[in-house]
């Protein structure tokens, strides 16, 4: 789900895994994002965290709430949202079956935790619907109107949602039908397709035309992309990674690819990454 878990050299376990140890974060629910990087930042746990808050203050969540967390990875936000925000419900839903078996050993208190893909959440049958649904870093391997078609049905009145996506700028349109190819290969690379992205006014319309109110839409290229690949060049590979982790070529590899994709990405300004928020009309 995550970008940097994406490229699928001959993978593991799953095209999605990745050695988060290398990243700093050897806890048993480990984090797995790209973080949200303000100045001065070092830690890679406090980043990812900070982009969980940044998406979870936005939509105000809060302890009231029964919450859906599409794509939670290897478990740590929903610890986090157990921790931090005490929400009176919550459930996972994970593609990683891994992930899976991992988050029922380790986290038994939680309500719910579902093996199955976010795109297939009509095929759940969830015990009653939901006031928040959040989706951290993950959303941009599908659509927008892929993702909205399987939240709608399991929301409450008025219920909110928040999510991260990619999107088109202005100079998306200034490019020729060479760059326009060189970026399409580019984001395959990550298990993006360039298909599934739209400029930011047609953000706003599709989110409108699924009956959604209150949208909010902040560009984070400069604290995700950029601090994210300002990270692994100036403090992982100054340590030469994590020394004392158990790794392999390919998880380096994998990362190094990831920071380089980040940063080609924030510099030439084309593809922006962006938090989206919303609430339902009824």
């Amino acid at each position: 789900m995550k970008l940097f878990q994406a490229f699928r050299q001959r993978l593991p376990e799953h095209k999605y895994a990745i050695n988060t140890a290398l990243l700093g974060d050897t806890s048993l629910l480990p984090w797995s994002n790209l973080g949200y990087w303000q100045i001065g930042q070092q830690d890679y746990v406090a980043a990812c965290q900070a982009l969980a808050d940044h998406l979870a203050e936005t939509i105000h969540l809060n302890s009231k709430d029964k919450l859906l967390d599409l794509g939670c990875g290897q478990g740590a936000s929903l610890l986090h949202w157990q921790q931090h925000y005490q929400v009176q419900y919550l459930a996972g839903v994970e593609l990683q079956k891994t992930c899976v078996t991992r988050i029922q050993q380790h986290l038994p208190e939680l309500n719910a935790i579902y093996h199955a893909s976010f795109l297939r959440l009509k095929d759940i049958h969830f015990p009653h619907k939901f006031d928040a649904v959040l989706c951290l870093d993950a959303a941009y391997h599908n659509s927008v109107p892929s993702l909205l078609e399987q939240i709608i049905p399991v929301l409450n009145s008025k219920a909110r949602i928040g999510f991260h996506h990619l999107v088109l700028s202005e100079r998306w349109k200034t490019l020729n039908s060479f760059q326009k190819r060189k970026y399409q290969l580019l984001l395959k690379s990550a298990d993006v397709n360039l298909s599934d992205l739209m400029p930011l006014g047609a953000l706003y319309e599709c989110l409108d035309q699924f009956g959604f109110i209150d949208v909010q839409v902040e560009d984070l290229s400069e604290s995700v992309f950029a601090g994210f690949a300002r990270y692994v060049q100036q403090d992982l590979n100054s340590k030469k990674m994590v020394q004392s982790v158990k790794t392999s070529r390919l998880d380096e590899f994998k990362i190094q690819m990831t920071a380089k994709l980040c940063r080609k990405l924030f510099e030439e300004g084309v593809v922006r990454y962006v938090q989206i928020s919303a609430k339902a009309k009824h």
